[in-house]
């Protein structure tokens, strides 16, 4: 009798641990997923600024944009977030990621 329950037990024990392995490989796909999709998208995005002056212009500013945690906001960084706003209206990004691609550049 009591094997029956040390079998029963191992294999509920076998039956929840691949449940969870599985649990985990989902998420985790959808977590790599929505990163490269958000990669994916900065990256077209500064693809397309990379010749813009203006952007360029605005990597000091940026920096300290980013190192100040937006309290530093330089008129040539201004200037870039306009101009990358009236280019690519469809950009839902922050100031702060859009100050981040602008040092990727």
């Amino acid at each position: 009798m009591s094997t029956l329950r040390l079998l029963s037990a191992a294999a509920l024990l076998a039956v929840a641990a691949s449940a969870n392995a599985t649990s985990f490989i989902v998420t985790t796909d959808g977590i790599v997923g929505t990163l490269k999709a958000t990669t994916d998208l900065t990256s077209d995005a500064t693809g397309s600024f990379r010749d813009n002056k203006i952007v360029r212009a605005a990597r000091d500013d940026a920096a300290s944009f980013v190192a100040s945690e937006g309290t530093i906001r330089g008129v040539k960084l201004e200037s870039a977030f306009e101009a990358i706003r009236q280019q690519a209206p469809q950009l839902q990004a922050t100031d702060a990621q859009l100050a981040q691609a602008i040092l990727t550049i």
